[in-house]
């Protein structure tokens, strides 16, 4: 059997499937993940020590050697994610409140575009643009993680995240980046920890939901979705045009959110529990922005390369 194929072939498939597979055995056997010992520790309440694993060995991927003419590049897109991700974030809060607008609570909103799929940009960089739209990833990486999401709650108020937590919870990418810059063995080495740690923070994290959460929060996930490729991606494309990009088409592959954008929320929510509730909520629907966002993004990066081709052979007529 082709499991792992099968897997990958989902958007973000290695996040979505065992977190789905938590939330369907919560659902139908709860009794199974409460048997105790290394059954409970590993499937019911492993994630935030496996995820802290995960932080640090994305770190260590991160190559601050990088730099030139993808830094402007990458700080663009960056910027605009993150910018637009926690000015949308407070606007929901602050005329809706906690309850968001059409569902879409604001801890989703903030989770799901500060985040983007860097595996999913790489490979439209490839294809519509150049080594140095590609070489964007070596700062675009840094909103893999929940760092921006955690500082973007922090700065504007909409979680209690003290200093000293948020300096706890960016350390292991802080200390991942410093060993994976020291030493590009141990990058290397730690590099297939990446995918691997997924799956077994993914399923306890869905072992946290049940199935009635999941289809209450389903359709609000698919709008956050749509939203987020729309507004980020048309903002990634107008960024790189600011910039004079060759390929300004390759900003749009920013509307995306990553397969470990789910875990988010559960992450902020470790360091302020009084968000608990909302990280449920928000858990789910940025689960179903992934997938949304990963069919819609190639869809809009392609739409935009045309654009830009019609352009120029206009300009060469």
């Amino acid at each position: 059997m082709q499991i792992l194929a099968s897997v990958k072939k989902i958007p973000g498939g290695l996040m979505i499937v065992p977190l789905l597979a938590g939330v369907l055995v919560n659902t139908f056997c709860p009794g199974f993940l409460n048997l105790g010992s290394f059954t409970t520790n590993l499937w019911k309440e492993g994630a935030m020590p496996i995820l802290a694993l995960f932080m640090f060995c994305t770190g260590a991927q991160i190559n601050v050697r990088q730099v030139g003419t993808p830094l402007a590049k990458g700080l663009a897109l960056t910027a605009s994610k993150v910018i637009i991700g926690a000015i949308l974030g407070v606007l929901v809060n602050k005329f809706f409140g906690a309850s968001g607008i059409f569902g879409i609570i604001p801890l989703a909103v903030v989770a799901s575009l500060t985040n983007s799929n860097s595996g999913l940009f790489a490979a439209l960089a490839g294809e519509f643009g150049d080594a140095s739209d590609v070489g964007a990833l070596s700062v675009l990486s840094l909103n893999d993680g929940p760092f921006f999401t955690m500082l973007a709650f922090g700065m504007t108020g909409l979680a209690n995240i003290p200093l000293i937590m948020l300096l706890g919870a960016v350390l292991p990418i802080v200390i991942g980046c410093i060993v994976g810059n020291l030493d590009t063995q141990l990058r290397d080495w730690l590099a297939p920890a990446v995918d691997i740690t997924i799956p077994f923070f993914a399923f306890p994290l869905g072992a946290a939901l049940n199935l009635n959460q999941l289809v209450t929060a389903g359709a609000p996930g698919i709008i956050l979705g749509i939203a987020n490729t729309a507004i980020t991606g048309f903002a990634g494309y107008f960024a790189m045009k600011l910039i004079r990009s060759k390929n300004p088409q390759v900003g749009a592959a920013v509307g995306t959110s990553a397969g470990n954008s789910a875990a988010t929320p559960a992450a902020i929510a470790a360091v302020d529990p009084s968000i608990m509730a909302a990280a449920s909520i928000a858990t789910v629907q940025v689960a179903a922005a992934v997938i949304v966002t990963a069919i819609l993004c190639p869809l809009l990066v392609t739409w935009l390369d045309k654009v830009e081709r019609g352009k120029r052979a206009v300009a060469a007529a």
